[in-house]
């Protein structure tokens, strides 16, 4: 197959899996909140009784990250993450359809955000780290609707599905900037201007990117942008996660100032230090986490470590 060809084929694919997967969240789309979870605990329960591949990788970061659990323990907790994960996945495509009043009415409490709000207007800017836990779309959607933000993000391998994925996540007005240079240097605007800037931080970036620190006790290739950010501003650092409540009731949106030295001048320890609040994020509510992410699978090189320990 000629290069062109090969070009026009890899193009007409991306078109293909675009229009799919917008026709899937069309119809998923109208689906109640109350319908959505139930469709998605129900595909939860099958991925357990299955037992394949997602039940395999969940087991073994429980086993690896929490082994103070017991066994038994730990079986519930799994069984309840691959429960929430379908909740996540279904309840995905109404929330990415509606709009900024929708969102509204399903918060049920915003516990923390006057904090952000007084140090926007301060003028400070705001780093907010969003691990992957409970609804992590329905969170930067609602943050963006209240205060000026800017959402960094992983383009995805598929060019076609950034432009799903970009109009998905800026309904409510919410600045796109992909992890690149050009997207660390607009995330740098906007926290010198003042305003939010939204980062998924338990993401294991590309070889190069990161270093390793200890995650949960366990070697974990981390990203090194929440220092960047932090010592090139003044910005204030805040945790946020949107806590899915039972009976499809809504949601519990939580905000908390950072505790753990995240812009340390040693780049280790401060990756250590943002692993350990998402830790303490994660443990408030375990089940709700991303355990299906195989957060371990990749350290960082020996190049990129002995890059970082010169770096500043």
């Amino acid at each position: 197959m000629s290069k062109r060809r090969d070009t026009a084929w890899y193009r007409w694919r991306g078109r293909l899996r675009l229009g799919a997967a917008r026709a899937v969240l069309a119809g998923l789309g109208w689906l109640s909140l109350g319908a959505a979870q139930r469709l998605g605990s129900g595909l939860g329960r099958l991925a357990w009784v299955a037992r394949g591949s997602m039940r395999r990788t969940v087991e073994d970061n429980l086993a690896r990250c929490l082994p103070e659990t017991s066994a038994a323990e730990r079986e519930v907790i799994a069984r309840r993450t691959l429960i929430e994960t379908g909740k996540g996945l279904i309840e995905t495509a109404p929330v990415w359809r509606w709009g900024p009043a929708d969102i509204e009415a399903v918060i049920v409490e915003r516990r923390g955000f006057d904090a952000i709000e007084q140090a926007l207007a301060a003028g400070r800017g705001v780093i907010l780290l969003a691990p992957h836990m409970g609804n992590w779309e329905l969170g930067g959607l609602a943050t963006a609707a209240r205060v000026p933000t800017t959402i960094m993000y992983r383009p995805p391998r598929e060019p076609a599905m950034e432009r799903l994925l970009v109009e998905a996540r800026a309904r409510t007005g919410a600045s796109m900037a992909p992890a690149n240079l050009g997207g660390v240097r607009k995330a740098l605007r906007g926290l010198k201007r003042g305003e939010l800037v939204a980062i998924l931080p338990d993401q294991a970036p590309r070889h190069g990117e990161g270093i390793t620190a200890p995650f949960f006790g366990q070697p974990a290739l981390t990203m090194t942008l929440i220092r960047t950010l932090s010592r090139r501003t003044d910005a204030a650092a805040f945790t946020g996660w949107a806590e899915r409540l039972p009976e499809a009731r809504g949601f519990r949106i939580h905000y908390e100032p950072v505790t753990e030295p995240v812009g340390h001048d040693d780049p280790t320890e401060a990756a250590a230090a943002l692993n350990r609040e998402i830790e303490r994020v994660v443990r408030e509510k375990p089940e709700q986490y991303q355990w299906t992410y195989r957060r371990f699978r990749r350290q960082a090189s020996g190049r990129a470590r002995r890059e970082q320990r010169q770096a500043d």
